[in-house]
Order: structure tokens, then C-alpha cells, then sequence
């Protein structure tokens, strides 16, 4: 019962911070219809208080998953169970925020599907971000997973595209053992699995060289495995381009992450409670948003006032 103060708390809080941001915009068009000048510092207050309001007091909105994101969940949800999928961590620290949700929701998807997944990151740093997550994962949620059974982590490995070229022919060969020095041949995921070609999917998160591009050119085209993946949002135009004829879906941002989120949510009902981090994060972003357009109209209101007041001075 010790969780019902804060609950309270952080239901009082939203109400007041959203009371506050709410009174303090129809305080700003009131002046706008005026045409009085608003101080800039006004308006900064007012995008750190948009931000800072659902950090506090966490905001969440509906999210729908459009058919670009949805096009990724259904097809790990029609996967016969047991299929082989690779998830590849191929971003830095840098990019984690948007989108490392991505990679551990589309995890989080294929253990409760009870796919084997094999882990690896074609960037050096992302070697710590895979063992972060998937600590956090498969200790918290799901415990009874076998490391080599259900799952593997195969690790980094130098040589970016070069790295792909080998495995779309011959997977041992450029991984002999997986991060813990366990043999090929000894992991049961690894079971029938000679080349990348064997893979039932193949899902790359990240936004630099090497990455979801580089997964279409070198294993997705020359090995007709099905690819999706999830891009930073400043990336995602241009991977549209390979959709959806050599990519399967496209993750673009937090919104992309957040979309997914909330589509498991609705297909599997025990992640309500298990956190969310796109959702979470589309809180400060949507409330942001909607007050820069409010501002955008108030502009434009003080804007049309103070023309009609000067042409009818000049009448005058």
C-alpha cells in the first residue's frame, strides 16, 4: 500500500502542472489578442515548464501503431514459435536515449513469443548497452530464459560492412564463440543456423555507418532475409525509401518506440506495469509540441490584431 501516496502525489501534480501551463497560455492570448509583446523569457519559461511537467509528474498519451510500425510487430507475432531472430545494437551512448527502447522492446516481443534470438552490435560501444539490456531484461522479466537456449550474445565484432559479408555466407566463421568463449556448435540457438540466410528476421536499431542500410545492402538483398529496423528520427527519411520492398517496417524516433510499446501493451496485458520508456519520453515531447503550436497561433493573432489596428489608424 505504500505506493498510494505517490500515485496521489503524482496525479495532484499533473493536474497543477498542467492547470499552470494550461492558465498561463490563455493568459499569453489574452495579451496576443491585445497585441501586446510578450517577453522571450516568458516563452522559454513556458517550454522548460512543458518539459519539465511530465518528468516530474510522468504524462502519458495514446499512441496508435501506424502501418510502418505495426508492419514489424505482426511479423514477429505470425512467427511460428522458435524462430530464429537476430537483433543487432549498432548505435553509441549518444543515441541510446531514442533508441535503445526499441531494441528492448522488440526484445521484450520475441522472448514472450518464445523466439531464439541471437544479440550483437556492429559498434564497439554498443557492447555495453546489449549486456545492459539484456540484464535488465531477462533478470527482471523474464527469468526462467537460458542464456544459448532462448537467447545468445555473440557480442562485437571489427569490420562493419565487412563483418556482414561473412555471416550472409558463414556465421562460425566470423563468430566461432559467443562473449562468454562458448563454442558455435556447442549453442543450441545456433542449431540449424549455418548463414544469415537461415534467419527467420533480422532486426538492426541504430542511426550511424554501419547500420540499417548497410544490413539491407549486405545481408537483407544478397541473402533475401526479411530486415526491419529503428532509426534515430533525423534518419528516418531516409530509410522510407527502402520500404516496404526491402525493409519490412521502420522504427523512426521515439514515436517509434513509443508506438510499439503501447501496441504489445495492447496484445499482451502483464507489460501494463513494466516500464516504458517511449511512452514515457513521449510525454515532454508531445506537450512541448503542443505548446510551440499554441505559440505559433498566438503569433499569429497578435499578428492579425496589430495589422487591422494600424490600417485603421491610417484611415484615421
Amino acid at each position: 500500500m505504500t505506493w498510494l501516496p505517490l500515485v496521489s502525489l503524482t496525479g495532484v501534480g499533473t493536474v497543477i502542472s498542467l492547470a499552470v501551463i494550461g492558465g498561463g497560455l490563455l493568459w499569453l492570448l489574452y495579451r496576443s489578442l491585445l497585441a501586446k509583446e510578450v517577453d522571450r523569457r516568458i516563452i522559454f519559461l513556458f517550454i522548460f515548464l512543458s518539459v519539465a511537467a511530465p518528468l516530474l509528474f510522468p504524462i502519458t498519451f495514446e499512441e496508435e501503431a501506424t502501418p510502418v510500425v505495426k508492419a514489424i510487430f505482426d511479423r514477429i507475432e505470425s512467427l511460428p514459435e522458435g524462430s530464429r531472430i537476430l537483433i543487432s545494437f549498432d548505435f553509441d551512448p549518444a543515441m541510446a536515449p531514442e533508441v535503445q527502447p526499441m531494441a528492448e522492446v522488440v526484445t521484450q516481443h520475441c522472448m514472450v513469443k518464445n523466439h531464439k534470438v541471437i544479440f550483437m552490435c556492429l559498434f564497439a560501444t554498443g557492447q555495453a548497452l546489449l549486456t545492459q539490456s539484456l540484464d535488465q531484461i531477462m533478470s527482471e522479466q523474464f527469468p526462467d530464459k537460458l542464456d544459448g537456449l532462448d537467447y545468445v550474445n555473440i557480442g562485437f565484432k571489427a569490420g562493419n560492412e565487412g563483418v556482414l559479408n561473412v555471416i550472409v555466407s558463414d556465421f562460425k566463421k566470423m563468430f566461432p564463440t559467443d562473449v562468454n568463449a562458448v563454442p558455435y556448435d556447442s549453442i543450441e540457438v545456433f542449431k540449424g543456423i549455418r548463414s544469415a540466410k537461415d534467419l527467420d528476421m533480422v532486426f538492426t536499431v541504430g542511426g550511424g555507418k554501419p547500420g540499417v542500410k548497410e544490413w539491407v545492402l549486405f545481408v537483407g538483398d544478397p541473402g533475401r532475409v526479411p530486415v526491419a529496423g529503428g532509426v534515430a528520427a533525423v534518419v528516418a527519411p531516409q530509410m522510407y525509401p527502402y520500404y516496404p520492398k526491402q525493409l519490412l517496417g521502420i522504427m523512426g524516433g521515439i514515436k517509434g518506440a513509443a508506438e510499439y510499446e503501447s501496441e504489445l501493451r495492447k496484445e499482451y496485458p502483464q507489460f501494463e506495469d513494466v516500464d516504458a520508456p517511449g511512452l514515457r519520453m513521449m510525454g515532454p515531447q508531445t506537450l512541448a509540441h503542443m505548446v510551440i503550436m499554441a505559440f505559433i497561433v498566438m503569433g499569429n493573432i497578435a499578428y492579425i490584431v496589430q495589422r487591422r489596428r494600424d490600417g485603421q489608424r491610417k484611415r484615421l
